[in-house]
């Protein structure tokens, strides 16, 4: 079977990128587009997040921008491809509260939600989509990956199916992978969500421990290397590890 054909015979999977941030620390170190235009082999990382998704027989691409971000929102309002493409503009305190307002967005189904910043290669996403859209047992699938780049990582603990029993600051003994700024997720988790806004509670690594705490079943896969742009010298360690056969 196809990978296309799998995502047909479930139920619609709606994707959505947080590209809120401000990318002051590029800015600072001379990059003078705003981090979503960013190019990484001469295309934007806002885009090619996007014909990821389409390619992944997305039903529906929403993306969120802040206020400030004129160009990045005329630059999504005047992209053209062939599946609903949602734009919200606001600011907001942190990338739970966007993923809060993109939320909206979505229908019914499944979903995936990551960050501008986050650079995987297609095949190893495509095959984390198959894997999550094939699971109708689990609450999430979230994308781990070993390879510790992040400069504040969330270390994940699991138990021997590859559930996740935790969401860690710290490094722990035996811990093997940590967030890849990938989530999977179904309506379930929007309960929480809501609920998360409602007791104040900030910052996205909260937001999953009370996903845990919940009792939602979460599964952790593993997705190989996953890249940050966070600062310049990540553009090229970026192109570099998209462009290697490794």
């Amino acid at each position: 079977m196809s990978f296309l054909t799998s995502l047909q015979i479930t139920d619609n999977m709606h994707f959505a990128i947080i590209a809120a941030g401000e990318g002051s620390r590029l800015a600072q170190e001379g990059v003078k587009l705003p981090k979503p235009l960013v190019n990484l082999n001469g295309t934007p990382m806002i885009r090619r997040l996007i014909d990821i998704f389409v390619g992944c027989g997305a039903e529906s691409v929403a993306v969120i921008v802040n206020e400030q971000m004129t160009e990045v929102r005329e630059y999504v309002e005047n992209l053209k491809i062939n599946v609903p493409l949602h734009l919200v503009v606001k600011s907001t305190p942190s990338s739970m509260h966007s993923f809060y307002e993109v939320s909206k967005t979505f229908t019914s189904g499944k979903f995936v939600l990551t960050t501008v910043d986050t650079i995987f290669r297609p095949e190893d996403f495509r095959r984390y989509v198959e894997a999550f859209a094939a699971d109708e047992s689990a609450d999430g699938y979230m994308a781990v990956t070993p390879f510790i780049d992040d400069e504040k990582p969330l270390y994940i603990d699991t138990d021997s199916e590859m559930n996740i029993t935790a969401f860690c600051d710290k490094p722990f003994e035996g811990v093997r992978y940590i967030s890849g700024g990938i989530y999977g997720l179904t309506p379930p988790a929007l309960t929480v969500l809501s609920d998360c806004i409602r007791r104040g509670v900030s910052r996205m690594r909260n937001y999953q421990r009370a996903l845990v705490e919940a009792g939602l079943r979460l599964k952790a896969y593993p997705m190989g290397k996953i890249v940050d742009v966070d600062h310049q010298a990540d553009i090229v360690t970026a192109e570099e590890f998209l462009n290697s056969g490794n």
